[in-house]
């Protein structure tokens, strides 16, 4: 009898109600999820010897089962057929099948890629004390079960910043495992940054001695002013036989590792090093804050040789495909007032500085391709003209990706609105220090690497995506995981499932079962599944709180007074009516306790909640918020994670809000909120007006307002209409336009978020 995930759930439950032996059909909750799975009758049962026999090409596959298993004391291998991992030249390249017999395990595979992904699913069938070598030996049951396996797609990655913060090798090789476990294959390592230089280059001892070290480093946050220094010497970097030796072990997991070297921006380090690099030819320091800086390498034939001198040794060391040359926030104030650079534009007929950024990576590509290699960049590399065979890698949201796609060129999806794993990721107050917006969890999983605007063969030039952890506040290996995980194992079935087959449900029971594996692991996660969530909906007049948990069986209690919730309080049932402005707490329990931390929020119950409204132009599909609703749903967004579900955000795009009150009716004041940070491309708008009319015949007078003191990273704009009977309200934002130079991404679009809008 053979029965799907499906019917095998229906039929677990069943049989429990019965009282029968669910052992029969009970499937587990993989991640990634696999492409077909279904359930047998029985089981197999694992001793303390284990008979292991394996194709003989598939050596890595099988030293890594192997040890796994024989890890904890008691357990031993040895050869014979209760694991039997065999060779199906049938099956896709990195794909599997693997079944579970009363007789024993069969894993089939066409090679030791696709046997080495087998066993990391038959490993998430094992106790989580195989994963610190503390399993006791005991007899195991594991579930008759059926397993057809492959990748949707080919690249599947994560990425990591060492240059802003380093972590040693230790922590580097722990991360790779993580990738192997989740089926990763790609690891992406940023290298170089302004604030360090982390790649021992021979020929270039400064870059050791001078460009990895920092003389002091930002405290808190690039937002806080004044900024304030530690004073303290900061670096490090990792010697050639260190790096080899970290490659050779992502090979033994079939991790490939793309280094990257930033270029032409991004470059402070390396100047500092060897001044003669940059465009002044001045002494500069290391950098010691965040962000983009004016100073970029040079486009002299000087700097060309240094550039292939330092590829050159790192191609001896990375024998992966793909070199990563960064290309992105190449500010061109340099460049602009340089005569080497102008004579080079004139001498190659370049018509300005982006077109010489487009000749810079186009040389550097021609000598990587000349050595059989690739080059891949951030989306900044369209820019003047895409390099002939270059891969990009689309960050600022996905328009980058579908211009490449259309023209030929394949594409790595990392947008920020998705993959940066440096956000925020829970609403709590008590997270730590991370850059700004949100990203939690469910956003994650929800992302589809192909755009929709992609035709069929346009998405074939889609590799996959890739998580990215960039380390401005990520001074531990701790954080960096605490950052990483849960969201890594979202984007590991992004890369891996299907579609059809996701399901965030099913999904977050997954994650609730790989917690104790990810102890077992000493991994530091976050764990937010037991918070609760919340919005406030209006229909038909009414307003209620809907409050709801990502696991199933537990319960909610709450209060509206503001004090904490507890044992004794309300469980919640039903929306909670709201008719007057409340301070809501809620939290997740069980029969003895909390689980999770308090949700709060204040209603802030004003006259144009759950009112029409209406956007002359929609957000940006990457901030889209609660939609126009949001705007009046008596929710503010939070002072620093601009990405929540109350901030509606638009990129260079200049908007209208409408509201219709329903009827005519005294409005004293209408105010809202926009966030700043600067730092983040996040501008206050140009301006912001207000008008209002009883009629809609009525002409409308608009009235510029000023912002008020700033809040945090918001500010208020408020407009006093003295009691004026209005129907109709209406606002305009002007954006900010294209950010100047000198500042974080300068000469893109600026973004503008806005917030709640209260009427009183």
């Amino acid at each position: 009898m053979k029965l799907n995930y499906s019917s095998a759930i229906l039929l677990f439950l069943f049989l429990s109600a019965c009282g029968a032996d669910p052992e029969v059909v009970v499937l587990p909750r993989f991640i990634p999820q696999p492409a077909a799975m279904s359930a047998d009758e029985g089981y197999f049962l694992l001793r303390k010897k284990i008979g292991l026999s394996a194709d003989e090409n598939f050596e890595i596959s099988r030293t890594f089962l192997s040890d796994f298993l024989s890890a904890s004391p008691g357990m031993s291998i040895e050869e014979g057929n209760d694991i039997v991992m065999e060779k199906d030249p049938e099956l896709p390249e990195e794909g599997y099948r693997l079944e579970v017999s009363p007789e024993g395990i069969v894993l089939a595979a066409k090679t030791d890629r696709g046997a080495f992904y087998g066993v990391q699913t038959l490993r998430q069938l094992l106790p989580a004390d195989f994963e610190n070598g503390s399993f006791d030996g005991r007899s195991l049951k594991i579930p008759a079960l059926s397993i057809a396996d492959a990748p949707r797609f080919a690249y599947r990655g994560m990425h990591l910043d060492v240059g802003r913060h380093f972590f040693p090798v230790d922590f580097i090789k722990k991360y790779i495992d993580a990738l192997a476990m989740l089926k990763m294959n790609t690891f992406h390592w940023h290298l170089t940054e302004d604030q360090g230089w982390r790649i021992e280059i021979k020929k270039y001892p400064k870059l050791q001695e001078v460009a990895a070290y920092r003389p002091e480093t930002l405290i808190g946050h690039y937002s806080d002013q004044p900024h304030q220094f530690d004073k303290t010497r900061y670096g490090g970097y990792y010697t050639q036989e260190e790096v080899k030796e970290v490659v050779a072990y992502a090979a033994e997991r079939f991790v490939t590792i793309i280094p990257e070297i930033e270029m032409p921006g991004h470059a402070q380090a390396a100047i500092a090093a060897y001044p003669e690099l940059g465009c002044t030819g001045q002494p500069i320091e290391v950098a010691t804050k965040w962000g983009v800086f004016e100073d970029i390498y040079c486009a002299k034939d000087e700097t060309f040789d240094f550039l292939e001198d330092v590829l050159d040794e790192v191609l001896a060391l990375f024998p992966g495909e793909y070199i990563h040359i960064g290309g992105d926030e190449a500010p061109k104030t340099r460049w602009e007032s340089c005569s080497n650079c102008q004579r080079r534009i004139r001498e190659e007929g370049l018509a300005n500085e982006h077109e010489l950024q487009s000749y810079f990576i186009t040389r550097i590509e021609k000598y990587l391709n000349s050595k059989g290699r690739q080059i891949i960049g951030w989306d900044e590399i369209l820019e003047g003209g895409l390099a002939p065979n270059a891969t990009v890698m689309s960050w600022r949201g996905v328009s980058g990706a579908i211009e490449a796609a259309k023209q030929g060129h394949k594409v790595v999806m990392t947008p920020t609105s998705h993959c940066y794993f440096d956000y925020y990721q829970s609403e709590n107050e008590g997270e730590p220090l991370a850059i700004g917006g949100y990203l939690p969890l469910e956003k994650v999983y929800s992302f589809d690497p192909v755009p929709a605007e992609l035709t069929e063969t346009e998405a074939s030039y889609v590799l996959g995506a890739q998580g990215n952890i960039w380390t401005e506040y990520l001074p531990s290996a701790e954080l960096v995981e605490y950052m990483a995980f849960p969201r890594i194992l979202a984007m590991s079935e992004i890369d891996w499932t299907a579609p059809e087959q996701k399901d965030y449900p099913s999904f977050v029971k997954g994650v609730e079962g790989i917690f104790s594996r990810l102890d077992a692991l000493n991994i530091n996660y976050a764990n937010h599944l037991y918070e609760v969530e919340g919005d406030l909906t209006s229909s038909a007049g009414n307003s209620a709180f809907e409050l709801r948990t990502l696991t199933d069986g537990k319960i909610i209690r709450y209060t509206t007074d503001g004090t904490d919730p507890d044992l004794s309080s309300p469980v919640y049932q039903t929306p909670i009516p709201v008719t007057e402005s409340m301070e809501l707490t809620a939290a997740v329990f069980n029969e003895k306790e909390r689980l999770g931390s308090i949700f709060h929020r204040q209603v802030n119950y004003h006259k144009a909640v759950g009112k029409k409204i209406s956007l002359s132009e929609d957000p940006s599909p990457a901030y889209p918020g609660s939609g126009a609703e949001g705007l009046i749903n008596g929710m503010n967004g939070s002072d620093t994670r601009y990405g929540d579900k109350e901030w509606l955000g638009y990129w260079g795009k200049d908007f209208e809000v409408n509201i219709d009150l329903g009827e005519v009716m005294p409005v004293d004041a209408i105010q809202t909120r926009f966030y700043e940070g600067q730092g983040q491309w996040i501008y206050l708008p140009g301006e912001v007006s207000f008008a209002g009319a009883a009629t809609l015949e009525e002409v409308l007078s608009y009235q510029a307002a000023s912002f008020e003191p700033a809040t945090a990273n918001t500010r208020t704009v408020m407009h006093q209409t003295g009691g004026k009977e209005w129907r109709y309200l209406h606002i305009r934002v002007k954006n900010y336009g294209v950010i100047p130079e000198g500042k974080q991404g300068a000469g893109n679009k600026a973004w503008a978020f806005i917030d709640e809008i209260i009427v009183n």
